[in-house]
């Protein structure tokens, strides 16, 4: 603080400056120099303890600097610790999420920044604008601009977390039949006798609640869901698949689809060597595959998408896939995510026949991760659910192929991330290992009974004829017009983009572009030991403030370049992130060519 010293001194003395004008400024320069005031300590002594009002012996407010002594006459030294890097589980070591990866805990550290510069102090920095300014009113202004310059030096004063899909944080708002009716109606019963509630959200809640011990979502359920929900569940399926029948049986609630997945996946891994169980995964594919597949030390198998052909699957890469496998492990998993997380595209009905055929040769467990059924934008492309094309396929596949599909809460049109709501159907099950899942479930006893009412509201929306359906029809709607709206946007705006190509988003929430980088930035990441388009997303947020996740997290083709970002900022706003990455990328591949 002495340069705030001299410029404080200088102030006061130089002449021109009128009284009214500098004195408030003089005063501010000063208390900088001064700072918060704090009582002396004389030399020698210990510190004085407080002294006690009456009323107040017995709860003596010890000062920092005896505190201090205490701690340190207490000090001894620590032994080592029991867990650390070195000692802990190697398999969670090897885990990545690159979703909630380095990129976003950079994000949170510059959200912390910018809250302290917002806040700053307690005092406020006065404005001096006066025209003309004398040689002293410039000296002063020119410091105070410094100090505002210093409060906060990130040229924005936001951080957009485009990363993931966390619907309701980006803006969007809840469908009222869900969260705001049925779901409040079971957590707090007494409302169901309230009439603002409609009587469509009491029959659902009243059902719900039934089905729970006591009429109560706080206590336990099956373990594999609410008899009731699961019936409801099955009920939904039959009727998107056009009656194509449903075991509510076969039906598995759980906390969000993430945890029907690593669930599966856990049943399924075993053998050692090449024996040990082999999983076959898309590529660019959801970090969550490859990280239950390094916590469970199994073998992460990679397949790749066409991404000149819209990230199309084909069978022959299937096939030289699995044959290199089986050289050093034993595949027998398939996973297929449809529509595509990150890619965004959706898979036609040959592409999925000719995947189950594959799946019925090769002897593999099919898994189809389809929580994003409702999200499709494209007019030319149509959702096909694996369960649908199995049945239509004929016994022989029907009554042959394992195949487990997941749905969610936390896509479509509903966003409901927080209630973490999901469900699994599996079939073509062992008998044995259905007994052997149920067990294993029921080791976490439950999945949240919030979220299973949640689920259920999702899969047994009103229908024409209720009260709220007109409500709801129209909110789905407007969600779901939305989304394809900003799909498109963030396609053309990419592709106006040199040096950006974004293939077309035909659903789920994300764009995936692709994106060059020049041989001098791959140095430099290098040098700074990033993967390039770690570098790249890096320098992204701390320029624009814009978090996205660099396509190295979801895996891509050796030499080519992605990022991830979700399309669910509310369109303005979206509009402003598009033209900051746009501005982004032109200033980078001048700096770096």
């Amino acid at each position: 603080m002495h340069r705030f010293s001299g410029l404080a001194k200088e102030a006061s003395a130089l002449p021109g400056c009128r009284s009214e004008r500098k004195e408030p400024a003089v005063r501010f320069l000063a208390s900088l120099v001064a700072g918060p005031q704090q009582p002396q300590q004389q030399k020698g002594r210990p510190p004085r303890p407080p002294r006690l009002l009456p009323g107040q012996e017995g709860r003596v407010r010890w000062s920092s600097a005896v505190k201090a002594s205490a701690v340190k006459i207490q000090e001894k030294p620590t032994r080592e610790k029991i867990l650390t890097l070195e000692s802990m589980n190697p398999q969670v070591k090897a885990v990545e999420y690159a979703v909630r990866g380095p990129i976003v805990m950079k994000a949170g550290e510059i959200e912390k920044e910018l809250r302290k510069s917002q806040v700053g102090r307690s005092y406020e920095i006065p404005e001096v604008h006066v025209t003309p300014l004398s040689g002293a009113e410039r000296l002063i202004e020119a410091s105070l601009s410094h100090l505002r310059s210093i409060r906060n030096q990130k040229p924005f004063t936001e951080v957009i977390k485009a990363n993931i899909g966390d619907a309701h944080a980006m803006g969007q708002q809840p469908i009222t039949f869900l969260p705001d009716q049925v779901v409040a109606l079971c957590t707090y019963p007494n409302l169901l006798d309230s009439p603002s509630f409609p009587e469509d959200s009491k029959e659902r809640a009243r059902r719900i609640l039934q089905g729970c011990g006591g009429n109560s979502l706080g206590s336990y359920s099956a373990s594999q869901g609410v008899n009731c929900i699961r019936e409801d569940v099955a009920a939904y399926i039959e009727r998107r698949d056009g009656g194509v029948p449903a075991d509510p049986d076969n039906i598995y609630l759980t906390t969000g689809a993430s945890d029907g997945i690593a669930t599966i996946l856990k049943i399924l891994v075993s053998g050692g060597g090449k024996s040990r169980t082999g999983v076959m995964i898309p590529i660019p594919q959801y970090p969550l595959y490859s990280a239950v597949i390094s916590e469970l030390d199994a073998v992460q198998v990679n397949y790749y998408l066409d991404e000149a052909n819209c990230w199309a699957l084909n069978v022959n890469e299937l096939r030289r896939s699995l044959e290199e496998a089986k050289a050093y492990c034993n595949p027998k998993v398939l996973c297929i995510i449809n529509p595509g997380n990150p890619t965004g595209q959706v898979q036609s009905r040959k592409c999925i026949e000719d995947v189950i055929h594959f799946a019925w040769e090769e002897k593999l467990f099919l898994l189809a991760d389809e929580v994003y059924q409702d999200n499709v934008y494209s007019k030319s492309c149509q959702f096909s659910s694996f369960k649908k094309v199995l049945y239509e396929m004929g016994p022989d596949y029907y009554n042959n192929v394992e195949l487990a599909s997941f749905h969610s809460t936390s896509k479509g049109y509903m966003g409901e991330c927080g209630y973490r709501g999901g469900y699994m159907e599996v079939i073509n099950l062992h008998p044995e290992i259905k007994g052997q899942l149920v067990k294993l479930l029921s080791v976490r006893l439950c999945p949240p009974v919030s979220g299973q009412a949640a689920m259920d509201i999702v899969v047994n929306p009103p229908v024409p004829g209720e009260e709220s359906y007109t409500q709801f029809i129209k909110e789905k709607e407007s969600v779901l017009n939305n989304l394809a709206r900003k799909a498109k946007l963030a396609e053309d705006m990419f592709n106006q983009v040199p040096g950006i190509h974004c293939n077309p988003l035909q659903g789920a929430m994300y764009a995936f572009p692709r994106i060059f980088i020049p041989a001098k930035a791959i140095e430099t990441a290098k040098v700074h030991k990033m993967a390039p388009d770690m570098f790249y997303c890096m320098k992204l947020l701390e320029e624009t403030g814009i978090c996205v996740v660099p396509g190295s997290g979801f895996g891509q083709r050796e030499g080519t370049y992605h990022f991830r970002m979700t399309i669910l900022p509310p369109v303005e706003k979206l509009k402003i992130l598009l033209e900051k990455v746009k501005t982004f990328h032109i200033k980078f591949l001048e700096e770096y060519s």
